[in-house]
């Protein structure tokens, strides 16, 4: 049975599950969809209207966490959930945190009003509340991230997780609105951003994003 991912790129959850395909090497199809102005019948795919979506033959799946779990049960050959239950735990905590804490303020606070509301026609965003946001909120965040990262350069023992794919996947948008981890205040995350957004198989997803709406996206040095 084929895999389709379905969801605009341009969202981090629907990024995740391609992301976790590409690292474990899995063909699949992928429909773009904009949940802003989705098809019709959307809703009998996806109950809450969100993206990602996910169909494995006749079975639809929803919810980016589900789905990467339901992925990595069936392609072990490069988990992204380690057998070890503590180890695992430690990993779905990191992709929560990004999730459930990084997203709901660098989504509608920074990414929203700077990248995705003027395509939306919408108006700007308010300039005081994006500075905070870049200045005092997200360093914070940042700042966890960086303590959390071991010394072989992953979040959760010597291999590739969930934990590195989610974060990954979150800082897409966050460069996508022009912000970077500091070098100097996060030096781990810096390295493992710039190492993760250079491999192959995030290029590929975020290459055709760029042309869209990457004007603001800065190398990192």
């Amino acid at each position: 049975m084929s895999y389709v991912v379905i969801g605009s790129p341009i969202s981090p959850f629907v990024r995740k599950v391609m992301l976790a395909l590409n690292e474990k090497g899995v063909s699949y199809e992928h429909q773009d969809v904009n949940p802003f102005a989705p098809p019709e019948g959307f809703r009998e795919i996806s109950p809450l209207g969100r993206i990602p979506a996910f169909r494995h033959g006749d079975r639809v799946i929803n919810d980016s966490s589900v789905i990467c779990r339901y992925i990595d049960r069936l392609e072990r050959n490069v988990p992204l959930y380690p057998e070890d239950p503590y180890a695992s735990a430690r990993a779905e905590w990191i992709e929560e945190y990004v999730d459930g804490g990084v997203m709901p303020v660098s989504g509608p606070r920074l990414f929203l009003p700077r990248v995705l509301g003027p395509l939306l026609g919408r108006p700007p965003g308010d300039e005081n509340d994006i500075k905070k946001v870049v200045e005092e909120e997200l360093p914070r965040y940042f700042d966890y991230l960086d303590s959390q990262l071991g010394d072989s350069g992953y979040f959760v023992g010597n291999a590739l997780s969930i934990a590195d794919v989610s974060v990954a996947a979150i800082f897409g948008n966050i460069r996508l609105a022009g912000v970077n981890p500091d070098k100097k205040r996060q030096p781990k995350l810096h390295a493992f951003i710039k190492r993760m957004h250079g491999r192959d198989t995030f290029k590929k997803i975020i290459d055709p994003v760029k042309e869209f709406v990457g004007k603001l996206w800065t190398e990192m040095d």
